[in-house]
């Protein structure tokens, strides 16, 4: 099934840029776009290209953040995209392949939602059109928020070939997806998807998956969008017991990171135990989550292997973390107006001492409570030091990064230039941003 949706979107224009790419084998835009069915399987289409291949925004989220970021350690120069990366600055330009696929598969998510959510709100089955704007919305928000992390400003909406395409600050960006998200969270509020719907997508789509999916995601672009209100009243909707909100993999379309990385030793790897973090906030040795995201292989260099959600060709990647939710209302409380430190050390405390049995995902430090100074600097530094280790190799570590206030010294680049494809077709292109 998923191999046919891929096909169905492969049909579809891309026009986030002067340019279109159309399949003369695909279904036509009639017929994908004006039918339940047709919507649904574009709607599951998205969740294929979000996540599917070396193309996929996850594959280049993942790595972009992990380079630039010392996250992760080349290994093999040949990999020119990615030797761009880890060397940093200058050297990323404008035709890197990474750079190139972040800023093409996310505009085209976003172009492929806009069109299932203007083909929902036409259909007269409303229940099983909020699902579809729920599926949609998920999908189109974080292409927006792929997009805002890595580039300083991005698209206001996807453009035509005879009105090209207007850029908005990545602040605006991130508005921008909560706004979609909020948006979905009213259909839903109003329409409960039915079992026609449920029937056309993926058995893990369910009301729970909508709602703390889109709560989980209105926290996090909030909290990047200096919403802290907001942030907090979201991440506080969301169930810290579950866990079904993951991008699923089968023997067909395999998990990205582990079949290009981790199993080729050929790309990339984890830096170390340290997880490139600089010695004053590397992890307590004692940490649990390092022995969850690393392996150790005694025989064959680099020692420290890529682990955590990238250990196997069909393992399930979660689009957020519980503890996530902690983190963010523990750096809301402290940034906020009037900060509640005691409030951050709480949910601070509940990320370090929780036990792996205890999480969702099974990501537990296990560590004592933290004894640092309680201060908005020194908390905002264990805030940075906890989300680096909580949420290795989510691909948020270079937003993360930038937001609290770390020295540029500890990346390599802080915002990605616009790729060749975008100038030469959208005079609307900002100018490349320093390195």
């Amino acid at each position: 099934m998923k191999k046919i949706l891929f096909i169905i979107l492969s049909g579809v224009s891309l026009v986030a840029c002067k340019q279109d790419f159309t399949n003369p084998g695909a279904i036509s835009d009639i017929d994908a776009f004006s039918t339940p069915r047709g919507l649904a399987g574009v709607a599951v289409g998205l969740q294929n290209v979000y996540s599917n291949g070396r193309l996929s925004p996850l594959y280049n989220g993942v790595t972009a953040a992990g380079a630039l970021t010392n996250e992760f350690r080349l290994m093999n120069a040949g990999n020119t995209d990615e030797l761009q990366l880890f060397t940093g600055g200058a050297v990323v330009d404008n035709l890197n392949g990474i750079v190139g696929n972040m800023w093409t598969w996310n505009n085209k998510i976003i172009y492929d939602a806009d069109k299932v959510l203007e083909g929902a709100n036409k259909l007269g089955d409303k229940n099983y059109a909020s699902g579809l704007i729920a599926y949609a919305s998920i999908y189109k928000a974080m292409a927006i928020g792929n997009l805002a992390m890595f580039f300083e400003q991005i698209p206001a909406a996807p453009g035509t070939q005879t009105t090209p395409a207007a850029f908005q600050s990545r602040v605006d960006g991130f508005r921008r997806a909560v706004t979609t998200l909020r948006a979905a969270q009213t259909a839903l509020g109003a329409n409960a998807p039915n079992a026609a719907f449920f029937a056309n997508v993926p058995t893990n789509i369910t009301t729970a998956y909508f709602n703390n999916t889109i709560s989980a995601l209105i926290a996090r672009y909030s909290l990047f969008a200096g919403d802290f209100a907001g942030a907090i009243t979201a991440a506080n909707a969301v169930d810290l017991s579950y866990n079904g909100a993951v991008l699923g993999f089968d023997a067909i379309v395999t998990n990205p990171i582990f079949t290009t990385a981790t199993a080729t030793n050929n790309v990339f790897q984890i830096l170390d135990s340290t997880l490139g973090l600089p010695t004053a906030l590397a992890p307590d040795l004692n940490d649990q989550r390092i022995a969850f995201y690393t392996a150790i292989n005694p025989t064959i260099q680099p020692r420290y292997r890529i682990k955590g959600f990238f250990s196997a060709a069909t393992q399930s990647v979660p689009l957020y973390l519980p503890d996530e939710m902690r983190l963010i209302k523990a750096e809301c409380y402290v940034r906020q107006a009037a900060p509640d430190l005691t409030a951050a050390v709480a949910e601070i405390n509940a990320v370090r001492t929780q036990l792996p049995a205890a999480d969702a995902f099974g990501v537990g430090g296990g560590l004592a409570a933290y004894s640092g100074t309680v201060s908005a600097p020194a908390l905002l530094d264990e805030i940075y030091r906890q989300r680096c280790i909580e949420l290795c190799m989510s691909g948020m570590r270079l937003e993360d990064n930038r937001r609290l206030g770390r020295p540029a010294a500890e990346r390599k680049r802080t915002f990605f230039p616009y790729p060749s494809r975008e100038r030469d077709n959208n005079p609307n292109t900002p100018t490349d941003p320093a390195g």
